[in-house]
């Protein structure tokens, strides 16, 4: 844990100004959201929905391309982008496997109904999750290190799930007809979460993770979505569900790491 606990120090104070000020202002951004809906509304939200998860998203393609140059970064991140939105897009025309999903018209622009901001949401925090994985997974060797790094990263991603779509369901952002079990989201829809996110790093296959930058914006969406889930958008039980999930992952990344 100690160690896991230098490496985010170390990563803080290696951060770039650059990088500073896009970390700072979706911190703040991020905070502000429940202000801005109760003062503006509606609208004010879903804006500075959308800013909160560009700032957050540039971070971490700011962090990418340092680590491993333009290609590797646009690859990888064309990559997540296409595979998430044609996976969201299947799921709305088909209805498998989750049942009858949509987005509501609230969450604009969409591209066959799937809302632009999912797929780069998406991009904003799975590299997040391969970053916490790689830890977890770094003393493995042989043919045992690429399928656990998979499945711990899916995992990872899927723990944060628990507190994004029941979120969204609760802004009328998403729904289900039927409504699911878990506050509007059927049970199904995060074994999807697993097996989308599990697929989409197989083909990505990341090398050379910067896994203190990376940890780090897994740390502080844990720490503030957790806060804004439970104090201000009123959901308990989502809240504190994500909160044990996505901290037993970090807590495990923490006591492995020495």
């Amino acid at each position: 844990m100690i160690k896991f606990i230098q490496l985010l120090r170390k990563s803080i104070s290696s951060l770039e100004r650059y990088q500073v000020i896009l970390l700072v202002s979706w911190l703040v951004v991020m905070l502000s959201l429940p202000l801005l809906n109760v003062i503006f509304g509606q609208q004010a939200l879903l804006q500075g929905l959308a800013l909160a998860v560009l700032l957050q998203l540039a971070f971490v393609l700011h962090v990418l391309y340092r680590a491993w140059g333009w290609w590797s970064m646009l690859r990888a991140a064309v990559g997540v982008v296409l595979l998430a939105w044609a996976v969201q897009a299947i799921v709305i025309r088909s209805g498998l496997p989750y049942g009858n999903m949509q987005y509501t018209s609230l969450l604009q622009p969409q591209v066959m109904r799937v809302p632009v901001l999912i797929p780069l949401a998406w991009l904003m925090m799975l590299p997040s999750a391969w970053a916490v994985a790689k830890l977890i997974t770094h003393r493995l060797s042989g043919c045992l290190m690429r399928p656990a790094f998979v499945l711990v990263s899916a995992l990872t991603f899927t723990a944060w799930g628990f507190i994004l779509d029941p979120l969204l369901v609760h802004l009328e952002l998403l729904r289900w007809n039927p409504a699911g079990e878990f506050y509007g989201t059927p049970w199904l829809n995060y074994i999807g979460w697993l097996v989308v996110s599990a697929v989409i790093t197989f083909g990505i296959s990341p090398k050379r993770l910067p896994c203190g930058s990376l940890v780090l914006v897994y740390d502080l969406a844990w720490l503030v979505e957790f806060i804004a889930v439970l104090i201000f958008w009123g959901s308990p039980i989502p809240a504190l569900i994500g909160f044990c999930l996505m901290g037993g992952m970090l807590l495990w990344a923490g006591i492995i790491t020495r």
